[in-house]
């Protein structure tokens, strides 16, 4: 098996496992967080009534419901997502949505039909590609000339503090994961303004361009330090990282979040920073 094809397996298998289960437990809370992300990539994309759009990582419906509503009863929109139990979820979300196809796949190796995608769209569904230069290759494939591509992702691990300022005070107390590759399938990997760029030349999309978008996330939704713990416990590379933990384990990473978090409460609230790219390119 290749190093990418391994990457690709590992993913599969998370969120087909403990990530999916996980992500469909927390989406309402998610959409909440998020929904800002959503909004402006779909303005930068402007998906118009009667487009066929490919919404790739759809995760439990949110933004294939909003792009429904935009393409109309005369468009159609295929979300594609690797997890049985959040594409379960997607079905219950987007039951009676008669222009809404959901199919449970790698968008990154799908069989398409060619030329037959208007736009291609994701929310933070394709920093998890295995190899990204094949999968947005395989893609490109199924747009129409002309296409569009437009998806976000997030920006480096120091411009989103909302994941990785609660890591770096549990991290000490988590199971040693080594060094990461930084361009590894995972929340950063699409960091790289440059590689990113390069990939998505590579596959054959054309003019990609990338705009900043910066956002302050509240992660305790106004509920104080105690939901800020709980939901860094629930979402995020924390949450990951307690992927099987004893009750000893827990409560002290909650103590730790605590002590981070309570000094940062101002009216129920915890603000830390988020940043993303928003990519756009067509298919000539």
């Amino acid at each position: 098996m290749t190093v990418a094809a391994e990457l690709n397996a590992q993913q599969l298998e998370y969120w087909g496992g403990a990530g999916g289960e996980r992500w469909v437990a927390q989406q309402a809370r998610r959409d909440q967080l998020l929904g800002d992300f959503a909004l402006a990539a779909l303005a930068k994309a402007d998906p118009k009534p009667g487009e066929v759009v490919l919404d790739i990582g759809c995760g439990c419906g949110e933004t294939a419901a909003l792009l429904a509503d935009r393409v109309g009863p005369e468009g159609r929109v295929i979300g594609v997502d690797v997890s049985p139990p959040i594409l379960a979820a997607a079905r219950d979300r987007l039951a009676g949505r008669a222009n809404v196809e959901l199919r449970l796949g790698d968008a990154g190796a799908h069989l398409f039909e060619p030329a037959s995608i208007d736009l291609l769209f994701s929310r933070f569904g394709v920093m998890f590609f295995g190899d990204p230069l094949a999968a947005f290759s395989n893609l490109r494939k199924a747009m129409k000339p002309g296409g569009r591509l437009a998806f976000v992702c997030w920006r480096s691990p120091a411009d989103n503090g909302w994941m990785t300022a609660p890591l770096a005070v549990t991290g000490p107390l988590l199971p040693e994961a080594g060094p990461a590759d930084p361009n590894a399938p995972g929340p950063f990997a699409f960091h790289d303004q440059a590689r990113v760029a390069g990939i998505l030349i590579a596959a054959g999309f054309a003019s990609p361009a990338f705009e900043k978008f910066d956002r302050v996330i509240d992660v305790a939704s106004g509920g104080g330090a105690e939901a800020a713990v709980k939901s860094a416990m629930e979402l995020g590379p924390t949450a990951r990282g307690l992927d099987g933990a004893d009750e000893d384990l827990r409560g002290a990473v909650a103590e730790a979040l605590r002590g981070f978090f309570a000094p940062r409460v101002a009216d129920g609230r915890v603000d830390l920073p988020a940043a993303i790219w928003i990519v756009t390119a067509t298919a000539p």
